[in-house]
């Protein structure tokens, strides 16, 4: 193939040298504006990545499967209980008062994964948008930067949020903000980056895919791609200048995660970890959660489907299961470890996910297919763990801290996290002495009361309430 007219020369050499000169097979009939989307597409790709990802030996193909490692996986090794916490008063206030600190000091700063639509829940825009405040109807973002706010108002210190979007969200997530004035949080302290992209190739041949004649299929390059956007859009510099140096990591489709946990945060410095994360009790061997266990001496996670029956179905001498510690998404960092890695490419590995990818092939039509026909590469950012010195695994309480909204019905939908929010808040209010009628609605927003102490020099116990309830600032 010749070079085509007005193309630049070095990147058509960088096509012809990795054999990926069909995505320029449309040229001559594409106009000045997709021309330039494409070549502004090409410039992004890394090509020599591309086709040692694709080749066997730079793939994890050539690795140790996860399915592998998990015939070696024991349980965590340091492993904070529930129940240790709960027979240690003096411990878990000593977290909380380190974890004040840290904040108070200005010292945390929190990552919020808000790169997901809302297409499983019937909602066609970004997921933090959706509604689910049992009173208000108070949407995720709101409620977790209220939590935000709140947390900081207390620490008597800023805390700046990091809200990572992908190309699917990122413009309707700004505009969101904007039209709400951020929700209270200043214009200095909320940053939005976006996750980065992969092309997809194809399964045979390693064909970078064409999604329309001037457009490359490409998809999110996974939770992991974090640390390359936190890179590539100058976030470290931004925390580094600010003193940042703990994250607070999150997913915005949990609402009653406790943002910016101060206990977590404190036993994260305490055992001086690297990376900390949170776990709760997997409720069955086929619940899907990836697990945390270890590897070797080495702390991981293995995904759910990564995860043989026969190993996940194990038990102790109790008969309880020996795999027993679901990954919540919930991690602290430090941020010079995640800069390290960031640094390091070869650190965080890709993994591939054969999937169905529309394309245009070389006549010109587009193909659905109807089996998976494409390689999409993507990383996870729990794949930091077997890397970091120290990892601190910490169980919590998934009633009150793990209720995500994934579904539209049944298991982990609006209906289950309506009813978690609901009874959250009516616990907090029958610990004041107030009485709570059964199933009523109930919501109380964090700028009121971050939790049930500080609800209590609110509400007096003789307080009489009109249900449903709404308290806010």
């Amino acid at each position: 193939m010749t070079i085509p007219t007005s193309f630049p020369e070095d990147l058509f050499q960088n096509l012809k040298q990795h054999q990926q000169t069909q995505l320029l097979h449309w040229w001559d009939d594409l106009n000045d504006q997709q021309r330039a989307e494409l070549t502004g597409q090409i410039q992004q790709i890394n090509f020599e990545q591309i086709q040692r990802l694709y080749s066997t030996e730079g793939s994890s193909k050539a690795e140790e499967s996860p399915a592998e490692k998990a015939e070696r996986a024991t349980r965590p090794a340091t492993v904070i209980r529930l129940q240790d916490r709960a027979a240690s008063d003096a411990e878990s206030e000593s977290a909380i008062q380190a974890g004040n600190q840290l904040l108070s000091e200005g010292k945390v700063g929190a990552i919020l994964v808000a790169g997901g639509q809302g297409s499983r829940l019937g909602f066609s825009h970004p997921k933090g948008m959706y509604p689910v405040g049992p009173v208000k109807q108070t949407s995720l973002f709101q409620m977790l930067v209220e939590q935000l706010t709140a947390r900081a108002n207390k620490a008597g210190k800023p805390i700046s949020y990091f809200i990572m979007t992908s190309d699917a969200t990122h413009a309707e997530t700004v505009e969101y903000f904007q039209q709400h004035q951020n929700f209270g949080l200043a214009e200095e302290n909320l940053y939005f980056f976006k996750q980065g992209t992969m092309p997809a190739v194809d399964a045979t041949t390693g064909d970078i895919l064409l999604e329309e004649k001037h457009r490359i299929a490409v998809s999110p390059d996974g939770h992991g791609g974090m640390l390359a956007a936190l890179k590539n859009s100058g976030m470290f510099e931004v925390m580094q200048k600010k003193g940042i140096d703990t994250l607070y990591y999150h997913q915005v489709d949990n609402a009653t995660s406790i943002v910016c946990d101060p206990e977590f945060l404190g036993y994260h410095v305490q055992r001086n970890a690297e990376v900390s994360v949170k776990v709760v009790s997997k409720r069955s061997p086929e619940e899907k959660m990836g697990i945390v266990c270890d590897v070797d001496q080495k702390t991981q996670i293995i995904e759910y489907s990564d995860l043989p029956p026969h190993i996940a179905e194990q038990t102790d001498a109790d008969g309880n299961l020996l795999h027993w510690a679901g990954s919540t998404a919930i991690h602290v960092f430090n941020r010079t470890f995640l800069e390290q890695i960031a640094d390091n490419d070869d650190l965080l590995p890709f993994h591939q996910a054969n999937k169905k990818v529309p394309f245009v092939d070389s006549s010109g039509t587009q193909v659905s297919p109807s089996e998976p026909n494409a390689i999409k590469f993507e990383r996870f950012i729990f794949d930091v763990l077997p890397v970091a010195n120290t990892v601190l695994v910490y169980e919590i309480d998934r009633q009150r801290e793990f209720n995500p909204l994934k579904n539209a019905a049944g298991a982990d939908s609006p209906e289950t996290v309506h009813a978690a929010l609901c009874r959250i808040y009516s616990e907090w209010l029958t610990d004041c002495g107030v009485s709570v009628p059964e199933g009523a609605d109930v919501e109380i927003s964090p700028l009121y009361a971050l939790d049930e102490t500080e609800l209590k020099t609110k509400i007096a116990s003789d307080t009489q309430l009109t249900f449903p309830l709404y308290l806010g600032e």
